[in-house]
């Protein structure tokens, strides 16, 4: 087992949360006691109160949102479509809302194109690592069952704008999305 990265790692500039994810462990510990491991070749930042495409823009708190305020590595994980969970981690210090979404990963094994796109977004990583929304507001680490691992190499990467979030006015421009540069795994 690599390094786990403990929760002040993640209380650091979101933007550098993400880039720094991107080649890092996902673990996640199965009912069952199986661990289950994928490599992170994508991820997102979200940039709180300023960031228009962010579930705290304008200093939103609601029942759904106000685990975005605790201290970095508390884990968020929310519905969309009613069918799909996003996993996202938050950063900084609390009350600090910002995070970051976990895009697309591969299991180590992966070689065929279907196997590295098994996990190519965020709902396909979510369900394919078994994260549901019981992880939501605990905190990165042995006990919650959801940890993350030092990367074992470090990847070339590239950054785009972020996906999907049109409604965003500017903010779907930044540069938000960090990717493995050519991954088969990423989401597109």
């Amino acid at each position: 087992m690599a390094e786990i990265l403990p929760l002040t790692w993640f209380q650091r500039d979101t933007s550098d949360v993400a880039h720094d994810l991107v080649g890092c462990r996902l673990c996640v510990r199965q009912d069952s006691g199986e661990i289950r491991r994928c490599i992170i070749t994508e991820t997102e930042a979200y940039l709180g109160c300023q960031d228009k495409a962010c579930h705290t823009y304008n200093n939103r708190k609601t029942p759904r949102t106000e685990v975005m305020y605790q201290a970095g590595g508390t884990i968020y994980v929310y519905l969309i479509y009613g069918m799909y969970e996003m996993l996202n981690i938050i950063t900084q210090t609390e009350g600090v809302p910002e995070g970051v979404m976990l895009r697309a990963g591969y299991f180590e094994d992966a070689e065929t194109r279907q196997e590295f796109k098994l996990m190519a977004g965020p709902g396909k990583l979510t369900r394919h690592m078994g994260i549901n929304r019981t992880f939501k507001g605990q905190k990165v680490g042995l006990e919650s069952g959801l940890w993350i691992e030092q990367k074992t190499q470090q990847p070339e990467i590239v950054q785009t704008p972020r996906i999907g979030i049109d409604y965003a006015e500017e903010a779907k421009d930044w540069l938000e999305r960090y990717c493995w540069k050519a991954h088969p795994s990423l989401s597109r």
